[in-house]
């Protein structure tokens, strides 16, 4: 629901020469290999690595699919990546993906309050089927933390080597808030253009 309400106002802010699409899965990211990470290669093998212990396959299994929740498809045909972070995406195993990033890594959210939160609920991450075992990639306890987290990853460094702009997140800690107040277009137009600047590199992360 929290993404939902996100998004018809998303919707409005960007109005109608902006085309608004859901679930978008594009083919380099549905099962990315070698190919489609190309220079970004190294870095997801050691993002896996530290991750898993293990090393990443060339091809990876059918059942690693992703999903975007939202690209936004200008009129000169740029696309833009929109992700919704909710508290399980917030968890030690993110805060070591998010260790990796640099400067070669550009986007469209605080990556500092990111990791800031991900070590505040360290040890405090859900349970039940959110840590549920994934294999092969993920397999054990805690294994589709350890997913999410790496897919996470993907959403942010493959769409950029793409042609594509900059990832943005947003969280449900700044999303609430706005979805309460008497004005959230406008809030949601205030975060959205600090939101740009992080990804445009005129702000520090």
């Amino acid at each position: 629901m929290l993404q939902q309400r996100v998004v018809g106002y998303l919707r409005a802010m960007v109005g109608s020469e902006v085309a608004v699409t859901e679930e978008s899965a594009p083919g380099w990211l549905l099962r990315p290999r070698r190919v489609e990470l190309g220079e970004q290669w190294p870095l997801a093998q050691r993002v896996f690595g530290v991750l898993t212990g293990m090393v990443l396959p060339d091809v990876m299994p059918p059942r690693e699919r992703r999903r975007l929740d939202v690209v936004l498809t200008s009129a000169d045909g740029t696309h833009r990546a929109v992700e919704f972070d909710e508290s399980q995406h917030f968890t030690a195993a993110r805060a070591m993906t998010l260790a990796a990033y640099d400067h070669a890594v550009r986007v469209g959210f605080d990556i500092t309050a990111w990791t800031r939160r991900c070590e505040q609920r360290t040890g405090r991450e859900p349970g039940g089927g959110f840590a549920r075992p994934c294999p092969p990639l993920f397999p054990g306890a805690g294994g589709r933390h350890r997913q999410r987290a790496f897919r996470d990853f993907l959403a942010d460094v493959l769409p950029p080597h793409h042609g594509w702009l900059p990832t943005v997140r947003i969280s449900d800690a700044e999303a609430k808030p706005i979805l309460a107040s008497t004005d959230p277009l406008s809030l949601l137009s205030e975060l959205w253009k600090t939101k740009i600047a992080l990804a445009a590199g005129l702000q520090n992360t």
